[in-house]
């Protein structure tokens, strides 16, 4: 997802680092620098483990219930759409209890949570007693777990580097992510031949418990430089706040600001419109193009290298082109990679596939990387957890009704003429972002650069100083 920029954008003034560290660009930055430092170089670590080892139990799961339980299409339809259910319902919950308890503590026990529930697979096979209903509690408890670790680290990490390198901090956890998904389908694929499909979760729950002990070993004095500047407005008032005025306090400074709701709007519309064509993707390409498993893997991956390019320049290509500029091109884009796929011939399909995942993958993630770093930077951190969520949940809960709306279009009108339909919300989104002050955003602002809401009714008074 990328565009032409017209011309080089001219320099602006440096956003002033809030923690005093160096801005970004300069001689400090990096991945070495930043990898050196012990808070973010145990959270990367923490998160390529699991990270690698979650894209193994991505397919082992299906497969447990598919090759060991002889599951319907349904029974797996179902197991899907479990695993996703805990982030329509605990999401909101979750910022929250972010934004309550120590967020390092939280991301521990959401990790040592997901070793053990995973841990009762391979055991209840060993045992001979493995059922569907036990995958369908397994995937809702680890699916809920995820949803603290998701928000939660979306949290720490402004503990851990000051805001002005959330953007990189964001790319480097971004490649792992990436990487993770062009290698592990292929790792999970050689286990599974190796040493049976349940006992390869039992690998997944070994990495939860890795990447909780590099968490566990986050000096305190890392995380308190930071955390601290939370403390004063998160103490007393926490406790005169019921828990569902947190939630709507949350709700309410999202709504207040107009970089979050332009680009929340711009990221809904995408997954939305993203799932109409998702959702039946494999059945036009088994069915109308004639890929074999083997075809659709290969594009996949190179779709997977596509990515992690895309994780390792995001925040280049948002300075250099300007983050409005940035997130508009990418969502553009999205338009752009959707149409080659709906223009696929049966004849020669796979260079328009594999076209397609190469300049999705990148445009993908300067959309996380940029979008997320512009939301936790404008964000005070007494309130970081709930506007994680509220983004995540308001972003995420468009999905089951586009994968619904899908299925539904490609019955009536066709599966290629459904993918094309799809490819419509990249216009969409980028409209939302060129009617907004969003578009002329060049670089992430910190606290200081962000001015209230003018709508009274859609706000929350502004921050105390210095959060």
């Amino acid at each position: 997802m990328s565009d032409d920029a017209a011309g080089d954008p001219q320099p602006v003034p440096e956003t002033e680092p809030r923690h005093g560290t160096a801005a970004v660009g300069s001689g400090a930055t990096g991945w070495a620098a930043l990898i050196r430092e012990p808070g973010f170089g145990r959270l990367w670590t923490a998160q390529t483990i699991s990270q690698l080892g979650t894209q193994v139990t991505l397919l082992a799961m299906p497969l447990v219930a598919i090759l060991t339980l002889d599951a319907s299409p349904l029974e797996v339809g179902i197991l899907g759409a479990i695993d996703f259910l805990p982030f329509l319902l605990f999401t909101l919950p979750a910022g929250v209890w972010v934004d309550r308890l120590p967020r390092q503590r939280i991301l521990i026990a959401a990790d040592i949570g997901r070793a053990l529930v995973l841990s009762a697979v391979p055991a209840a096979y060993i045992a001979g007693v493995l059922a569907m209903w036990q995958l369908y509690v397994v995937g809702f408890v680890a699916g809920t777990l995820t949803v603290f670790f998701d928000v939660g680290y979306q949290a720490f990490l402004p503990e851990l580097v000051s805001r002005d390198r959330l953007a990189e901090g964001n790319s480097r956890l971004e490649v792992s992510r990436s990487a993770a998904q062009v290698v592990g389908p292929g790792l999970a694929g050689l286990l599974i031949g190796a040493i049976t499909v349940p006992m390869t979760i039992l690998l997944d729950a070994a990495s939860f418990l890795a990447s909780a002990g590099f968490l566990a070993r986050i000096p305190r004095a890392a995380v308190r430089a930071r955390a601290a500047v939370r403390a004063p407005a998160a103490g007393a008032e926490a406790h005169r706040q019921s828990f569902r005025d947190e939630i709507v306090e949350g709700l309410r400074y999202f709504a207040g600001n107009v970089y979050l709701r332009v680009s929340a709007a711009a990221i809904t519309t995408l997954n939305f419109a993203g799932q109409v064509g998702y959702s039946i993707y494999l059945v036009f390409a088994v069915r109308d193009l004639g890929l074999s498993p083997l075809a659709i893997g290969v594009t996949s991956a190179i779709g997977g290298i596509g990515t992690v390019v895309g994780a390792a320049t995001a925040q280049w290509i948002g300075r250099r082109l300007g983050i409005g500029r940035a997130l508009m091109a990418a969502c553009g884009t999205f338009t752009v990679a959707t149409l080659l796929i709906a223009a696929a011939p049966p004849e020669a399909p796979i260079p328009f596939i594999a076209l397609s995942g190469l300049i999705s993958g990148p445009a993908v993630m300067v959309i996380n990387v940029n979008g997320l770093s512009l939301r936790q930077a404008v964000t005070p951190d007494h309130l970081l957890g709930r506007v994680n969520a509220t983004g995540r949940w308001i972003a995420w809960g468009t999905i089951p009704l586009g994968a619904v709306l899908g299925g539904i279009l490609g019955t009536t009108v066709g599966l290629r003429e459904t993918i094309a339909v799809s490819a419509i919300g990249g216009a969409v989104a980028v409209a939302f972002i060129a009617a907004s002050p969003l578009r002329e955003l060049r670089e992430i602002p910190g606290l200081p650069d962000v001015q209230p809401d003018p709508d009274p009714s859609a706000t929350i008074t502004a921050p105390p100083t210095g959060v």
